[in-house]
């Protein structure tokens, strides 16, 4: 087996657009959560969303190259180059079988409902154009980057709701540890718009507060009354260890393990058992005892139900003394498809620079948050072995032990 290395990350966020910024975003609390008025005027219950601001899809990418792309994909675009780039592996050095992309995915819902209303508008098949056969497949981001990037290995998509980009990270790091990929660019995607989440709304999932949307998020604590929506993408080099220490590239960190459930229960209410086994799986592939974790970034999304049942997975698996704890989603809103990504991505960026991001709004924790030593401020120094949960509907999870040095 070999050693999986972290060498690069790129992220496009509700917080920014590249490390130095998410870093300056994750340490102080800052919310990238807001208000869409265009929710508003269309009967949302809720028009509180993450957004991505001042970003510039041609910076980039040919005009011709943006035909066959969604938003996100174009994101995740540019948060593989900006993970190639750091890498510092030369572009050339991807085109080969040795190199994959695994990308976490699970929608295209827009680029499906503007090709029907071109149809609708122009009365025949032949206006809606050929871009829109690569912008409906969810596999559009791994289809893309691997025709831009020209690498010949691995190269599909993991659809598997919110722990989609876990997943992907997880599966990755496998390959590279059992020999059959050198290095995979991998990662999440997740498009910000009113028609991918409209259902969520009409069920009641997020939250109302209105007055405050930068506390609306409110993971763990006691008065959260539901998520807020959010995306971007994330995208994260992993090398085998060996060759990336050959070639001088600075190594970030190290995925050590990655554990997976299912709970084979409900479509939308997560058990206790199913995110204990992948977190208990986790630990037990790196060798490692509870007592090892110094860091949990947690999946919670501020949502009643599924806050509760991490929480009790945690005390369960733990016991008293739980390690420091804390959801970014309280800053970024739930990031759905590529959270488990952005984790990744959040958690080395703040072992980079040496602190632990608080779980902002938390100010009361219930019967069982009140259990876990919560962050409700940033503390002064890294990570060092953390461990990452992502779960999703259907009860799919994820958990990932990373180490830093």
């Amino acid at each position: 087996m070999y050693k999986v290395a972290i060498t690069g990350i790129g992220i496009v966020s509700c917080l920014g657009h590249e490390p130095e910024s998410v870093a300056q975003a994750l340490y102080s609390g800052a919310s990238g959560i807001v208000i869409d008025e265009e929710r508003i005027k269309l009967g949302f219950r809720s028009p509180l969303t993450g957004r991505i601001r001042d970003f510039d899809p041609a910076a980039r990418l040919s005009r011709k190259q943006l035909k066959s792309m969604t938003e996100f994909a174009i994101w995740a675009h540019a948060a593989a180059m900006d993970a190639v780039e750091m890498s510092g592996i030369a572009p050339e050095d991807l085109r080969n079988a040795e190199s994959g992309l695994i990308f976490g995915n699970d929608s295209t819902c827009v680029s499906a409902v503007e090709q029907v209303e071109q149809l609708r508008a122009g009365g025949d098949t032949a206006r809606i154009g050929s871009g829109n056969i690569f912008r409906i497949m969810n596999s559009t981001v791994t289809m893309n980057l691997n025709v831009l990037l020209g690498t010949r290995g691995a190269c599909w998509t993991i659809s598997s709701a919110c722990s989609s980009g876990g997943h992907a990270v997880g599966q990755a790091a496998d390959l590279i540890a059992l020999g059959r990929q050198d290095r995979v660019i991998c990662g999440g995607a997740q498009e910000i718009t009113w028609q991918s989440i409209c259902s969520f709304d009409g069920l009641g999932a997020f939250s109302t507060r209105m007055d405050a949307p930068g506390k609306a998020s409110r993971p763990f604590d006691a008065n959260r009354d539901g998520l807020v929506p959010g995306g971007g993408a994330a995208a994260i080099m992993l090398e085998r260890w060996d060759l990336a220490e050959k070639r001088g590239a600075r190594i970030l960190g190290e995925v050590l393990s990655y554990g997976f459930s299912s709970d084979g229960e409900h479509l939308s209410k997560p058990s206790v058992h199913g995110l204990g086994t992948s977190m208990a799986k986790a630990l037990g592939s790196a060798g490692l005892m509870a007592k090892d974790i110094d860091y949990i970034c947690a999946h919670a999304t501020s949502t009643p139900a599924g806050d509760a049942v991490e929480a009790q997975a945690i005390a369960a698996l733990f016991g008293e003394r739980t390690p420091p704890i804390s959801s970014l989603k309280s800053m970024t809103g739930h990031e759905l498809w590529m959270s488990g990504a952005s984790q990744v991505v959040y958690t080395t960026i703040m072992a980079m620079k040496g602190f632990l991001a608080a779980n902002v709004n938390f100010e009361c924790g219930d019967e069982h948050s009140s259990k876990l030593n919560i962050i409700t401020a940033p503390l002064e120094r890294g990570p060092h072995t953390a461990l990452l949960n992502s779960a999703g509907f259907g009860g799919t999870n994820s958990s990932l032990v990373l180490r830093f040095a």
